[in-house]
């Protein structure tokens, strides 16, 4: 087959974008053909893809996302394919990876009445119904079953066009046999003493990701806690606003913020509990990640992937409606009870167990399925022709 991708940034740190790449290599491994619609694209370019980087300008977010998808169509028109995924959601799909939590809810339970009247809200709104509206045929690969629900409250007759699809996580992020070699070498590379605490939260987007929240919570931790406390956070984003909180809350000195990194395992296996106290996530991958590798967690059940953290019983779910003080209690009394707590061995236990990394391969099986489904004539003979 000839697929065409399409994502409006990649960049190597981001959930969506870690998830894009693994799906994209493991079509052409396969034999299929791929072709890259993207506006910007960082890092190193896979091979046997053809990449086409749109230079498309605009003043607003949203009219900028508007012209990319009609210059995408018109590229289409002249040179077509057998089916177009998207990684953002947006008119002309085939299938669609919900790597983003459903639009409609966000408006209905965050944000004022008028607010859905904006162009911004117009925008979202008008390309959400586009892939889940009464009148879409896009197919829908959909992460938990939290983000599935909300689809299905706003879009009732996108059900039959839901699939869900398992976690993909990269096995490097599992708890090593010399995990205990691993987490003392971290922690003397970066200076970490026994007795200081290392708190991490990994993740691109700091406001979504709710690093204002991690942040009250640990200023409002007991002196005896708070002063041991050195707080990392690891993801591409902008970090003055919250370095600013920090200093307001007498914390700066204890923050660290890092960018994107590479070596996201060394973190895992070296920190002593990932905070994950998020707005909304469609899955999560960092919850399932810090499980597997031993790491225990804190998050809230706004995050698609919470259910593993209960499943696993690999730390703690802060319920909603959010509250601050709860997570601040929740933050202190885990930290007192790390010495003794099996929240570690637990999520050991389970990413040995769970079947939680076959994402691409389950993603590319339901591909071929749903374009053979459409076109079963001409895919099959592609299918025949890559095979051979």
């Amino acid at each position: 087959m000839t697929l065409a991708f399409l994502i409006y940034h990649y960049f190597p740190y981001g959930g969506q974008q870690r998830d894009f790449l693994r799906i994209l290599r493991e079509c052409v491994a396969r034999g299929h053909r791929a072709r890259v619609y993207t506006m910007g694209w960082e890092g190193e370019r896979p091979q046997g893809v053809e990449i086409e980087i749109l230079k498309i300008t605009a003043w607003r977010r949203h009219t900028l996302y508007a012209r990319f998808a009609r210059a995408v169509a018109a590229q289409l028109a002249s040179k077509p394919v057998d089916a177009v995924m998207g990684f953002n959601r947006m008119p002309g799909l085939d299938i669609y990876y919900a790597a983003d939590s459903c639009f409609a809810e966000k408006v209905k339970k965050g944000r004022g009445f008028y607010y859905r009247f904006t162009g911004r809200a117009r925008h979202f709104l008008a390309f959400e119904r586009a892939v889940f509206g009464a009148g879409s045929s896009t197919a829908v690969l959909v992460l938990s079953p939290l983000q599935k629900k909300a689809y299905v409250d706003h879009y009732p007759e996108c059900s039959a066009r839901l699939y869900e699809v398992p976690p993909g996580l990269a096995r490097d992020r599992q708890a090593p046999e010399n995990l205990a070699e691993r987490r003392a070498a971290f922690r003397q590379h970066h200076g970490f003493a026994v007795e200081d605490i290392v708190l991490l939260q990994v993740g691109s987007g700091f406001v979504i990701k709710g690093v204002d929240r991690s942040l009250r919570a640990i200023a409002a931790l007991p002196e005896r806690l708070r002063k041991r406390v050195t707080y990392l956070v690891v993801g591409q984003d902008k970090p003055a606003k919250f370095q600013r909180l920090a200093q307001e809350l007498g914390i700066g000195e204890q923050c660290r913020f890092l960018g994107g990194r590479n070596d996201v395992p060394d973190f895992l296996f070296g920190c002593d509990l990932l905070l994950h106290p998020a707005y909304s996530e469609s899955a999560g991958y960092t919850l399932l990640e810090a499980t597997v590798a031993g790491l225990p967690v804190l998050t809230t059940d706004t995050c698609g992937y919470a259910f593993h953290i209960e499943r696993a019983r690999s730390g703690e779910v802060c319920p909603s409606p959010f509250r601050q003080q709860d997570l601040d209690g929740r933050l202190q009394s885990m930290l007192d009870s790390l010495p003794e707590a099996q929240w570690s061995s637990n999520g050991i236990h389970y990413g040995r167990t769970a079947e939680l990394y076959d994402m691409p391969q389950a993603v590319t099986d339901l591909i071929e399925v749903l374009v053979a489904r459409a076109a079963p004539d001409s895919v099959a003979a592609g299918h025949s022709e890559a095979r051979a």
